[in-house]
């Protein structure tokens, strides 16, 4: 069963990653910007972290639904066409790791 979830985010991830790529390409004319942060990928990124670290926290969801679609969103954010999300990136995983650290000082 073990391998099966894994299967299942490597699929998560894959199609992530392609969604990103294709939406950004849409999205953004310019092959490289160091200095603008996407809001929407921000907040995707935020969720998704979200739910990929703390996944133990969201105990109305089974761990591999929401560590999937915390994938997938990670995987957007990561997909990004290069020179894109990766402050976004950064700052969703800090923020994903507050709430950790902050969640396991309550337990």
């Amino acid at each position: 069963m073990n391998e099966t979830i894994y299967l299942i985010y490597i699929i998560s991830f894959v199609l992530g990653s392609i969604t990103g790529l294709v939406l950004s390409y849409r999205k953004y004319k310019a092959p490289y910007v160091t200095q603008n942060i996407d809001i929407i990928a921000l907040i995707i990124s935020i969720i998704g972290w979200i739910l990929t670290i703390n996944s133990q926290y969201l105990t109305f969801i089974t761990h591999y639904i929401t560590i999937t679609l915390g994938v997938f969103l990670i995987a957007i954010v990561f997909g990004i066409r290069p020179g894109y999300g990766r402050y976004e990136t950064l700052i969703g995983f800090i923020v994903s790791a507050i709430l950790w650290a902050i969640g396991r000082m309550l337990l």
